[in-house]
């Protein structure tokens, strides 16, 4: 048995210096300085990185490098790249590493649905419904676990929102199949996947109304929105904030990275704003022509660069490092949704618009409750919310992820290894001027530890929920 565990042990030590000898850490430098130059070029949230995280990026670059030096595999050098994404610390910066595909399946319904992107594990957990007391309400829709909760002789309704998209529910793609009549054995293009979309994204917004209509009914007079453990989404979370309150919600600014992405992304919308203008009533000719400059005005500065290097030593740039002047919504910051559908081309310059949503569903206070697992568009439901003044903030504060990444984004394939380095090419801004990407602070902040059960996080939200309740009726009045 010794003769036999040394050879084991032997053969061992000849395969890892085997693949020692055999792994090559240039080619990996290489895409470090590719990784690098990505930086320089099109990292939105640069500004936010240096003066608000105070990361020295220069100097975890050279760490990164120096890992890379010493790696001995594959796995070590991505390793090191992955930590110089945590290290960092925002939420829309990663690398995705090539995965092995699995041909050869029967095509259905369930597999094309996932093939497109639909899977309910990217939709988080309930936690306001483990609170003691509380009980379901039948009407709503599944996508959207409804009930109340007791505080004193007021009922409060709560509503989960898992995910911003219809990604995390696969019954909404099958629904779709069948509604458009499309046949899951045949392929699914991008053309069918924004239609499968289009049509999830509109029955995903009536679900939720059905949903704020039956807490309605059953009584609720304060509502309880959960987003915590909720990933992000899409522009859908716009939408969903103006459902849950009757004030006018103004989105956030937005800032977008100069260089081609923008620029095509400007002139598009030029483009499509001056063919609107042909069948537009001669009412909206004149208004549509202004959109139009403003968009082309845009395209132009986001031409026009302005460079990163400064960012590298610490200081800030003489010039404006993001382009400015539009919002998260697009050209507009607030409109009435009945004033937008009146518009065939309102989803042009209003991207909520773009969904059949009603403005105030629901009408009465609000509570928001989100955790360090709300991100993204997450985020920004809730700091829409804040912002306008519609709605207390409680739990602890978001993860940080802010705006992604717009039409595809600006992803950038390593030269060697592959990878997919996913930058943010966009950032929103608060009303006192933060980044987005900072996170969303809590107005009550309640003791949500990541490792803590869900059964205990709900009884830290129990015991502050008559006080977060309070402050929501006082915001309401």
């Amino acid at each position: 048995m010794k003769l036999m565990a040394r050879i084991l042990l032997i053969s061992a030590a000849i395969a890892l210096i085997g693949a020692t000898a055999s792994f090559e850490t240039e080619p990996w430098l290489e895409d470090l300085d590719q990784t690098r130059d990505a930086f320089t070029k099109e990292y939105a949230n640069f500004d936010w990185a240096v003066f608000q995280r105070q990361a020295d990026l220069s100097r975890l670059f050279d760490e990164t490098r120096e890992r890379i030096l010493v790696a001995r595999s594959e796995g070590e050098a991505r390793a090191a790249l992955d930590r110089l994404t945590r290290q960092l610390g925002d939420g829309h910066v990663e690398f995705k590493w090539p995965s092995v595909s699995n041909p050869g399946r029967k095509p259905t319904a369930a597999s094309t649905c996932a093939d497109l992107g639909y899977n309910a594990r990217q939709t988080g957990r309930p936690l306001a419904s483990h609170m003691q007391g509380y009980h379901s309400v039948a009407g709503g829709a599944s996508e959207f676990p409804a009930g109340l909760v007791t505080i004193g002789q007021r009922k409060i309704g709560v509503v989960k929102i898992g995910l911003f998209s219809p990604h995390g529910s696969p019954s909404l793609c099958e629904g779709a199949l069948q509604a458009l009549n499309i046949v899951p054995t045949e392929p699914c293009d991008d053309a069918c996947s924004d239609k499968v979309e289009t049509w999830a994204s509109a029955q995903m917004t009536k679900d939720f109304e059905t949903t704020l209509i039956a807490l309605k009914s059953s009584g609720a007079t304060t509502l309880l929105v959960d987003v915590t453990q909720n990933g992000g989404g899409s522009e859908w979370a716009e939408a969903a904030a103006r459902m849950v309150t009757g004030v006018k919600v103004t989105s956030e600014r937005l800032g977008f990275v100069r260089g081609s992405h923008w620029v095509k992304k400007w002139k598009g919308l030029a483009e499509d704003l001056r063919t609107a203008v042909a069948t537009a009533p001669v009412a909206d000719r004149a208004e549509l022509v202004a959109f139009a400059q403003e968009a082309e005005a845009k395209a132009r500065i986001a031409a026009t660069p302005c460079s990163s290097e400064p960012f590298w030593k610490g200081e800030r740039p003489v010039c404006a490092w993001l382009g400015e002047g539009a919002y998260a919504t697009g050209l507009v910051g607030a409109a009435r949704a009945d004033a937008m559908k009146r518009k065939p081309w309102g989803r042009l310059i209003f991207s909520p618009a773009q969904f059949p949503y009603h403005d105030g569903v629901w009408r009465g206070p609000v509570v928001v409750v989100v955790d360090g697992a709300t991100w993204s568009a997450a985020e920004e439901f809730a700091a829409v919310l804040q912002d306008s003044h519609a709605a207390v903030i409680v739990g602890a504060p978001t993860g940080g992820a802010g705006c992604g990444h717009t039409d595809g984004g600006t992803p950038t394939t390593l030269a060697h290894s592959l990878g997919v380095l996913e930058l943010p090419d966009c950032a929103r801004f608060r009303a006192n001027g933060d980044n987005e990407v900072a996170g969303v602070q809590p107005d009550l902040l309640i003791g949500l530890r990541r490792y803590d059960g869900v059964d205990r996080q709900a009884e830290f939200l129990r015991d502050k929920l008559p006080e977060a309740e309070r402050l929501a009726v006082s915001l309401a009045r």
